[in-house]
C-alpha cells in the first residue's frame, strides 16, 4: 500500500481508518488532473480511502479495502481531498458585516475597523479562531493559514491563542506571525495602537518559529512570517524579514497589488509599483506567497511566474471591495502556483448571514479563464438532480437561522423573514399572536463555545462595540 501517498503501512498492521462505500472517490492527484482523455480521470467509483497516523496511505476500488481499526461508511457521498485555504484573517470574524465598513473601499474599510481591532486580546482571538475554523471545517477545508498582523500592546500571546483553538478543532494550521510597523505618524495607514517597532517584530517572529514551528512530516502547525502590506510596514522590515525567513527556513506571506490605493501609495512613497518594491526587498522567490494580486501588469505577471511566487486568489473579498479579481489564468500560464483564499472581514457571513456583495468592474469575472469541465451540465451541483451529495446537509451551528427557533433555513435564504408555516396576507405578515408574546429580546441559545482555560480575559473590554 502507498502508491505515491504519504507512507507505507506494514501488511500485517491494520490502518487507523478506512472511509469506504463512497459513491465516488475523487483523488485530484497530479497524474489524473493532467490527463485529458476523459473527464472521469482520477475518480474511483465505490472507492475507499485509508488513513494511518493522520496521513492518507491508500485509495482503491470497492472490495480491496485494508483491515482497519475504524471504518466510516460514505454511502451516497463524494469523497475528495480536503480543501486548502491560502489566505485568511480569522480575527476579523469579530467585525464581519460591520455596517460602517461594508460599503467602503480598501483604505476606508481598514480605517473604520482598526480602532476595534486594537482592542483584541487572547480570548477574542481564541474565540474568533474557534468559530472561523469550525466554519471552514464545515465547508470541507482541512488545512488553512491565517494572517494575524494586529498585535496591540498588552494583548498577550495572540498567535498561541489561535494555535490552541486550531488544535481543538483538529485542522492542519499554518498561521503567520504578521506585523505592522509604519503608523499614521510615519506616513502609513494604521494607527499607532496596532503597530510595533521593527526590532520587536523581528524578535517576536523568531520566538514564534522557535515555539511553534514543526518541521516533521505531516506536521499540524507550521509558522510563516508575514509583514502586512506595502502601506503598513517599512522597507527595512520587509528586507530583514526576508533574511530572517531564509535563515530559519520558513515561508513568507504578505498582501500585494490588492487595489489602486496601494498602487498610488507605493508610487508616492517609494517611486515604484508594488511588485517592483516586492522584488527590491528580496521577496521575489518561491519562498513567498502573496494575497489578492489583483493589479499586476503583464510584465509583473511574468516575473512572478518565473520566480514561482504563490498567489492566494481572494474573490469574495475583492468583489465586495470592488477592486476586481486576480488574473488567475494569466498567473497560472506564467508558472505561478495559485490557490484560493478567504479574507473573512469583507466576505458575506457563511450559513445565511447578512454580508453584502458588490459587483466588480465589468468583465472581471471572466479573468479567471477556467472552463467548465466537459460533460458536466450547468448547475449540476452536488446533491441536485440525483447527484450524490458532497457534504452532509446539516445546518451549521453558527448560522443565523439556528438562533431563531421555528425559522426555516429556506425562509432565511429567500430573505422572506417569515417563520416556518406562516403566510402573508395582503403583503403583510400575520401578527395575531404578537400581543401574547413576552416583550424583550428572544431567549438566548445555550452557548456552544467554552473559553479555553488559558484565555479567560474579558472579551468585552471597556469601549468594545456592542
Amino acid at each position: 500500500m502507498g502508491g505515491g501517498y504519504c507512507h507505507e503501512v506494514p501488511d500485517a498492521q491494520p490502518v487507523d481508518l478506512v472511509v469506504a462505500g463512497a459513491e465516488v472517490v475523487v483523488t485530484m492527484d497530479r497524474a489524473s488532473t493532467d490527463r485529458a482523455s476523459t473527464d472521469r480521470a482520477g475518480e474511483v467509483p465505490g472507492g475507499w480511502v485509508a488513513v494511518h497516523n493522520g496521513l492518507v496511505v491508500g485509495v482503491g476500488p470497492a472490495g480491496t479495502e485494508p483491515a482497519a481499526v475504524r471504518t466510516i461508511r460514505a454511502d451516497n457521498c463524494v469523497v475528495t481531498p480536503g480543501l486548502v485555504n491560502a489566505h485568511h484573517h480569522i480575527y476579523q470574524n469579530l467585525t464581519r458585516s460591520f455596517a460602517p465598513a461594508v460599503r467602503a473601499g480598501l483604505f476606508d474599510w481598514l480605517r473604520a475597523l482598526y480602532p476595534y481591532w486594537a482592542r483584541i486580546d487572547e480570548e477574542a482571538v481564541y474565540l474568533s479562531t474557534f468559530v472561523g475554523l469550525a466554519e471552514l471545517a464545515l465547508g470541507g477545508c482541512t488545512t488553512t493559514t491565517d494572517h494575524l498582523y494586529v498585535h496591540p500592546a498588552g494583548a498577550g500571546d495572540l498567535l498561541g491563542a489561535e494555535i490552541a483553538a486550531a488544535r481543538e478543532i483538529g485542522v492542519r494550521f499554518h498561521p503567520t506571525r504578521g506585523s505592522m510597523s509604519v503608523s499614521e505618524k510615519d506616513g502609513g495607514l494604521p494607527p499607532d495602537s496596532v503597530c510595533q517597532d521593527e526590532d520587536t517584530i523581528l524578535a517576536a517572529c523568531e520566538a514564534a518559529v522557535s515555539a511553534h514551528h514543526d518541521r516533521s512530516v505531516g506536521a499540524m502547525v507550521r509558522i510563516a512570517l508575514a509583514p502586512c502590506s506595502p502601506f503598513s510596514v517599512s522597507r527595512r522590515l520587509m528586507s530583514e524579514t526576508a533574511e530572517l525567513a531564509a535563515r530559519l527556513d520558513v515561508r513568507l506571506h504578505t498582501h500585494l497589488a490588492e487595489g489602486p490605493d496601494e498602487e498610488s501609495y507605493c508610487q508616492e512613497i517609494y517611486g515604484c509599483r508594488p511588485v517592483e518594491l516586492f522584488e527590491d526587498v528580496g521577496w521575489l522567490s518561491d519562498r513567498s506567497w502573496i494575497a489578492h494580486c489583483v493589479h499586476p501588469n503583464a510584465a509583473e505577471i511574468e516575473r512572478l511566474g518565473q520566480a514561482r511566487v504563490g498567489v492566494a486568489h481572494c474573490p469574495s473579498s475583492n468583489l465586495l471591495l470592488g477592486v476586481g479579481l486576480a488574473p488567475v489564468a494569466e498567473l497560472l500560464a506564467a508558472g505561478a502556483p495559485v490557490g484560493d483564499g478567504d479574507a473573512p472581514g469583507p466576505a458575506p457571513l457563511r450559513g445565511g448571514g447578512d454580508g453584502r456583495s458588490r459587483s466588480a468592474p465589468a468583465g472581471d469575472a471572466r479573468r479567471c479563464g477556467l472552463p467548465r469541465p466537459p460533460g458536466r451540465a450547468r448547475g449540476a451541483a452536488a446533491g441536485r438532480g440525483g447527484r450524490p451529495r458532497l457534504l452532509a446537509s446539516r445546518r451549521p451551528p453558527f448560522c443565523r437561522c439556528a438562533e431563531r427557533p421555528g425559522r426555516s433555513a429556506a425562509a432565511v435564504r429567500a430573505g422572506s423573514g417569515l417563520p416556518h408555516g406562516r403566510r402573508r396576507e395582503g403583503g403583510r405578515r400575520k401578527r395575531r399572536d404578537r400581543a401574547r408574546r413576552p416583550r424583550g429580546p428572544p431567549p438566548a441559545s445555550p452557548s456552544r463555545l467554552r473559553p479555553h482555560p488559558a484565555h479567560r480575559s474579558r472579551l468585552n473590554a471597556p469601549g468594545w462595540p456592542d
